[in-house]
């Protein structure tokens, strides 16, 4: 990557794990990218600190609340203070070379999708784009001609190791998983997991509910949806296999049987860095990988009759239409219960099926019935748990 010609970059949500990952990197590289614009939803200081120490255009925050707190926190210093939907939607569409795109949820679907319209670079880190309208977006990406560069670390892996050119020598995409905490258990050892043994991650630093779907596997599931937007195969082409080390964080298998891995320590900024350098590469702040320390890696079939959320995600897949919109909502609605204590951890599987038998799996035509769909399958997730709680 040139030192001469540095690229301009806009995070969206500039406040979550992946958003700070993402500055922190630009930090380390001043000579290299540029703040355009910094977006949060409510954490108004952190966002204000940011936005003047990159010296950003333009900074947004999502809840119109907290505006004249943003504009005092940034008077005198040059940065454009704004607040609301539209006003994410403006920054998105503000020209710059990269967007990254990780507004957690539904609030991150705009945004994105106006950053696709203007034919930019996307990096993305917002699983409810590809899950709730994937479709939709993937059309918008070729209509445009933008770029999409995954962030997730699995499709990440894919991206490095997959041969655009010879699609059609493509014979599966392995998704490793790590199983979480609760790998090796039967659905009878399930039964009394604990919010708190739920979000202890045996490798990854994440949220609460991320992790809680990582312990289900649901997140897996999600990620199979994704893959299926984002790579020229199809559903039946794409499997998941449980590694727990983390160390591979996916494979391409070939006609001629040559299988192509991406490894690395389980660390964010390997994936982010790829993504803002790319098509080059960039130096990230990452622990080396010494496979020799590791000493063995281990695999094994994922067990869809414990983790029934990863079957459910598939079947969603295979369903089409708004299935994986009704997926996503209804597990988010669910996890919220569990984590608040009011459902117990077996309880999100069978929440989420229901769900899917009771709500209409017309295929969305735009995001407002995305939004419509998300909205109406969250009305039948909370009453199933209601009718659930403890």
């Amino acid at each position: 990557m040139s030192d001469t010609v540095k690229k301009s970059v806009t995070v969206l949500g500039a406040t979550g794990s992946v958003g700070q990952s993402t500055l922190d990197l630009i930090s380390r590289n001043p000579n290299k990218f540029n703040i355009i614009a910094l977006t949060a939803y409510s954490r108004v200081e952190e966002l204000a600190k940011s936005a003047i120490a990159f010296k950003a255009q333009l900074a947004v925050i999502g809840d119109e609340s907290k505006l004249l707190v943003l504009k005092d926190l940034l008077e005198g210093t040059g940065v454009e203070a704004a607040a609301g939907e539209e006003a994410l939607i403006d920054a998105a569409a503000r020209p710059s070379d990269i967007v990254m795109a990780a507004i957690v949820g539904a609030a991150g679907l705009r945004p994105t999708m106006a950053a696709v319209r203007r034919g930019a670079t996307v990096a993305l880190a917002n699983k409810e784009c590809l899950v709730c309208a994937g479709d939709l977006l993937m059309t918008e990406v070729a209509e445009h001609g933008a770029t999409l560069l995954p962030v997730d670390s699995e499709h990440n892996a894919i991206y490095q190791v997959f041969d655009f050119g010879a699609a059609k020598s493509v014979d599966r995409l392995i998704l490793t998983a790590s199983g979480g905490p609760f790998l090796g258990r039967s659905r009878a050892d399930l039964m009394g997991v604990t919010p708190a043994q739920a979000v202890a991650h045996p490798n990854w630093d994440m949220g609460a509910k991320i992790s809680v779907d990582s312990a289900t596997m649901m997140n897996k599931g999600l990620e199979v949806i994704e893959a299926f937007h984002l790579f020229p195969v199809t559903k039946d082409q794409i499997e998941v296999l449980v590694h727990p080390q983390s160390v591979i964080h996916s494979m391409v298998e070939y006609h001629d049987g040559s299988v192509l891995a991406q490894l690395g320590s389980p660390d964010m900024r390997t994936p982010i860095a790829y993504s803002l350098a790319w098509p080059e590469r960039m130096e990230a702040p990452v622990k080396r990988l010494s496979l020799a320390e590791i000493g063995s890696l281990t695999f094994q079939a994922p067990d869809y009759e414990a983790f029934r959320c990863l079957a459910l995600a598939k079947e969603a897949l295979d369903a089409g239409g708004a299935a994986p919109a009704v997926l996503n909502a209804a597990n988010e609605i669910a996890v919220e219960g569990f984590l608040k204590g009011q459902i117990g951890f077996m309880d999100i599987p069978s929440l989420v099926e229901e769900t899917l038998a009771q709500t209409d799996m017309k295929a969305p035509q735009s995001l407002t019935n995305v939004f419509e769909i998300d909205q109406e399958a969250r009305r039948i997730a909370g009453l199933q748990l209601a009718s659930r709680k403890k």
